[in-house]
C-alpha cells in the first residue's frame, strides 16, 4: 500500500525531470567514448594482439598504478575528422596523467590499430598538448611509441609548421633542458622523423621482436642507395642495443617492457613543490550526485551558479568576494577537497545592481568586469590557483554600456586573465561566447587545463543571433543581383545555416579539434579539479605576478 510518506520527493519534480535528461545526454557520451576507445575497430585490434601487443589503453593499464586516477586529455580528438581517409579515432593516440609509483606522469601511448599509428594533423596537435602539460606541471613523460610516422596524403598539413610534427623534437630538447625526465618505449614501429624522438629522451626501451627505429624502412634503403637488407637487421632491438647503442634497454616483451618502465620511475627522487594550500578536506554541502539535477541544459534559463559550487566546494568553505557588487560574475575564495582555490564563475541569474538596473544573467557588465580583474590579481598575490566556471554569452552592448566604458573594463579583465601567473582551470559549464569566453580563461588564455560539460556551447555568439546575422548577410547578397527570395526559401536558408551553426557550437566539436581537453560528466567535477590542482603543484616555479597597465 503507498502511503503519504513514500510520495514525499526530496526535491521539486523539475529536479527529477533535469536529472533523466542528463543522463541520457551521459549515456549517449558513453556510447561515443566506448566506439573511440575501440580504436580502428575489433579486427584492427585482433591482428595488433597477433603480433603479440597489448593495446595502447592496455599497456597504459598496465603501466600505471592499480587504483590510479587517469586524466584522459583529448579523448574525443579528431572526432568527425578525416572521414574521407577512413577516420582517426583519439587522434591515433592516447594521452593522459597518472601515478607510477605514487608519482604523477603524462603518457602517451601511440595506438597502431589506427592506421598503424600514423601522424594526422590532429595527432600532432595532441601530442603537442601533452608536452605542453608535461612543461607546465613539471611532468615526467612516458613515451609508448608503436607508429608508422607522417600520414604522407596530409604530409603538407602535418611537417613543416610551428604547430606541427617537429615540434615534438624542439620540445623534447627543451623539456631535457628544464629536467623533466622523459622515457620512450619502441614497442613497435618507430620510423623516419619519429625515429628522433626516443633518442631525444632521456631512456629508452625497445621490445624485441616487434619494436624496430630506423630513418627508413628497408624498401626506402633499397630505393635510395641500392641496399637490400631485412627491417630487423636494419634497425631491430639486437641491432639497436648492441651494434649502434642507441637504445638502452632491451626487453623481451610488452610485459617486461612496462615493468622495466616502472622499475626506473621508482627511482625518481623527490621534487620541490609549488607550495599551493591543502587542508584535510571536507565534503561538499551537496552530494555530487545532485549536479545533474541542478544544472539547466536549456542555457536560455536563470540559473544559480550557487547550486553547483554546493556539489564541488568543501562545505562551508564558500567566501564571496564583493558578494553585493558586480552580481553576474561571482567571485570567492572556497576550497575543493582541501586545496585554496579562487572561484570565479559566471552567475546565470537575473539581478539588480545597486542602482536598481537591471542586470541579465550570464553577461559581464562593467562592474562584474571590475570585480573579476581586482578578484583575479588578488589571487595571484596570495599565490592561490583559479577556477573559471564559463557560462558567459559575453559583454555587454548598447549605448549606456558604451559610455560607461565597458571596452576599458573588459579589457582590464582580459588583462588581468593574461598577466596571471598562478595555475588556471577553466569548465565550460553552459554558455561560452565570443569575447567572453576571452575574459573567463578560453583555450587561448593558456588554462592548464580546459574542459567543457555535454551541454556547453562554444562560439562566437548565440545560435539564433548567429543564424539571423548570416542570413541577412545570405541575402543581402543574393537581392543584390536582383534575385527575390521568397518566404521559403528564405527559411530553408535559415534551417541550412542553423543547423551548420549548431554543430559547430556542440562541446564535440570542440572537443575533436582540442580547444577543451575533454567532455567531462558535471558529477566528476570535484575530483577532476582537485587532481588537475594537484598537478599544478608539481612545478614550482611560480612568476612573480605583474598585472601590467590596468586602468582603474
Amino acid at each position: 500500500m503507498t502511503t503519504e510518506s513514500t510520495l514525499l520527493l526530496e526535491h521539486p519534480p523539475e529536479f527529477y525531470e533535469r536529472e533523466d535528461a542528463y543522463k541520457t545526454l551521459l549515456r549517449k557520451l558513453r556510447h561515443l567514448s566506448e566506439q573511440v576507445r575501440l580504436g580502428g575497430g575489433a579486427k584492427a585490434i585482433e591482428k595488433h594482439k597477433a603480433k603479440g601487443k597489448l593495446t595502447a589503453r592496455e599497456r597504459i593499464a598496465k603501466l600505471l598504478d592499480s587504483g590510479s586516477p587517469f586524466l584522459e586529455i583529448g579523448e574525443l580528438a579528431a572526432y568527425g575528422m578525416y572521414e574521407a581517409e577512413g577516420g582517426c579515432p583519439s587522434a591515433g593516440v592516447v594521452v593522459g596523467i597518472g601515478k607510477i609509483h605514487g608519482r604523477n606522469c603524462m603518457i602517451v601511448a601511440n595506438d597502431a590499430t589506427v592506421k598503424a599509428g600514423a601522424w594526422f594533423p590532429m595527432t600532432a596537435k595532441k601530442n603537442l598538448r601533452a608536452q605542453e602539460i608535461a612543461m607546465e606541471n613539471r611532468l615526467p613523460v612516458i613515451y609508448l611509441v608503436d607508429s608508422a610516422g607522417v600520414f604522407l596524403p596530409m604530409q603538407d598539413e602535418i611537417f613543416p609548421d610551428k604547430e606541427h610534427f617537429g615540434r615534438q623534437f624542439r620540445n623534447n630538447a627543451k623539456m631535457s633542458a628544464m629536467g623533466i625526465p622523459q622515457i620512450a618505449a619502441v614497442m613497435g614501429a618507430c620510423v623516419a622523423g619519429g625515429a628522433y624522438l626516443p633518442i631525444m629522451c632521456d631512456e629508452s626501451l625497445i621490445v624485441e621482436g616487434t619494436g624496430s627505429i630506423f630513418l627508413a624502412a628497408s624498401h626506402l634503403v633499397k630505393a635510395a642507395i641500392g641496399e637490400v637488407i631485412d627491417n630487423e637487421t636494419l634497425g631491430g632491438a639486437t641491432t639497436q642495443t648492441e651494434i649502434s647503442g642507441i637504445i638502452d634497454h632491451k626487453v623481451k616483451n610488452d610485459d617486461e617492457c612496462l615493468e622495466r618502465i616502472r622499475q626506473i620511475v621508482s627511482a625518481f627522487g623527490a621534487t620541490a613543490k609549488a607550495g599551493f594550500d591543502r587542508v584535510s578536506p571536507k565534503p561538499p554541502k551537496r552530494n555530487a550526485s545532485e549536479t545533474l539535477g541542478l544544472l539547466q541544459q536549456d542555457l536560455t534559463k536563470p540559473y544559480d551558479v550557487r547550486n553547483l559550487l554546493d556539489c564541488i566546494c568543501d562545505d562551508g568553505s564558500l567566501v564571496e568576494y564583493k558578494a553585493n557588487y558586480g552580481k553576474t560574475i561571482l567571485c570567492a575564495y572556497a576550497r575543493i577537497d582541501g586545496w585554496a582555490v579562487g572561484i570565479v564563475a559566471n552567475q546565470r541569474l537575473i539581478v539588480k545592481n545597486a542602482k536598481g538596473e537591471i542586470q541579465v544573467g550570464g553577461v559581464i557588465y562593467s562592474d562584474s568586469s571590475d570585480k573579476a580583474a581586482r578578484f583575479i590579481m588578488t589571487c595571484n598575490q596570495k599565490k592561490i590557483p583559479l577556477l573559471f566556471l564559463q557560462d558567459v554569452t559575453g559583454f555587454m552592448v548598447g549605448s549606456r554600456a558604451e559610455h560607461g566604458g565597458i571596452i576599458k573594463d573588459g579589457a582590464k579583465m582580459v588583462n588581468a586573465v593574461s598577466n596571471s601567473v598562478v595555475p588556471k582551470i577553466t569548465i565550460i559549464t553552459g554558455n561560452s561566447y565570443g569575447a567572453g569566453n576571452y575574459a573567463m580563461c578560453g583555450k587561448a588564455y593558456d588554462p592548464r587545463f580546459i574542459f567543457a560539460y555535454p551541454h556547453a556551447q562554444i562560439a562566437v555568439m548565440g545560435g539564433k543571433q548567429a543564424s539571423e546575422t548570416l542570413l541577412g548577410i545570405k541575402l543581402a547578397q543574393v537581392e543584390k543581383g536582383g534575385k527575390h527570395i521568397s518566404d521559403s526559401e528564405k527559411q530553408a536558408f535559415l534551417k541550412e545555416i542553423s543547423e551548420r551553426y549548431e554543430k559547430q557550437m556542440n562541446p564535440l566539436y570542440a572537443a575533436a579539434r582540442l580547444w577543451v581537453d575533454g567532455i567531462i560528466n558535471p558529477v566528476d567535477t570535484r575530483n577532476i579539479v582537485s587532481y588537475c590542482i594537484e598537478l599544478a603543484n608539481e612545478n614550482p616555479d611560480i612568476p612573480k605576478f605583474n598585472p601590467g597597465v590596468i586602468q582603474t
